[in-house]
């Protein structure tokens, strides 16, 4: 009898396992944002506790499988744009829509800072009914706020196919951090988003003055 007791035991003892490691994991949401460039969009987000990755790629176009290229012909429809896999239990999906304001210009109709032509535009792509309300709230908000002279047309778009960008494009901040920062130093964006948030809620990255018209490198 224990002789089988313990043969039961052992049988079991695998599936318990799983089943304890299973409701262990948490349930990770997706949330994606046009912020442009992607390579300066992915450091605030992964700097967040309960952000499980970001990904580079492109959204909110036509073709399928677009390459780099293919999206800055601006024939594609698609957007520059980030998909960010989060912990909502560690960190809300008002939080990451906080952290986007941050980073962009939500009044340029025509592009982001030193990156121009309509796949460098502004959107936040929701993915459930939820995510739509909180993005709507949050742009009424930033409208109502005061903070800019101009409207703000990042537009509130329903997520679609999100296609993951070249491998080179991945975590370039880490990368490269050299030609990030003298692309991100000369683009525009950390001086503009000192002028308008203040040097607590800019990117921890040196201020320098942009001197000559740089573009980003394919």
């Amino acid at each position: 009898m224990i002789k089988k007791l313990l043969l039961f035991t052992l049988l079991l003892l695998p599936l318990i396992t799983v089943q304890a490691q299973a409701g262990g994991v948490s349930h990770l949401e997706k949330a994606t944002f046009a912020g442009v460039c992607f390579w300066c969009m992915t450091p605030p987000f992964e700097k967040l506790d309960g952000v499980k990755e970001v990904i580079s790629g492109y959204t909110g176009g036509r073709t399928v499988n677009p390459t780099y290229d293919d999206v800055t012909s601006e024939t594609t429809g698609h957007l520059e744009s980030v998909e960010v896999l989060y912990d909502p239990k560690k960190v809300t999906y008002q939080k990451l829509l906080d952290v986007f304001w941050h980073q962009i210009n939500p009044t340029d109709a025509g592009g982001q800072f030193v990156d121009r032509g309509s796949s460098y535009k502004t959107a936040i792509f929701y993915h459930n009914e939820e995510q739509k309300k909180f993005a709507e709230e949050s742009k009424i908000k930033l409208e109502q706020s005061g903070r800019f002279d101009k409207p703000i047309v990042t537009e509130i778009r329903p997520a679609v196919p999100f296609y993951r960008a070249e491998e080179y494009h991945q975590d370039y901040w880490k990368k490269n951090p050299i030609r990030y920062e003298f692309y991100r130093n000369n683009s525009g964006r950390d001086q503009y988003l000192e002028k308008i948030w203040g040097k607590d809620t800019a990117m921890n990255t040196p201020v320098t003055e942009a001197k000559d018209t740089y573009h980003k490198p394919s």
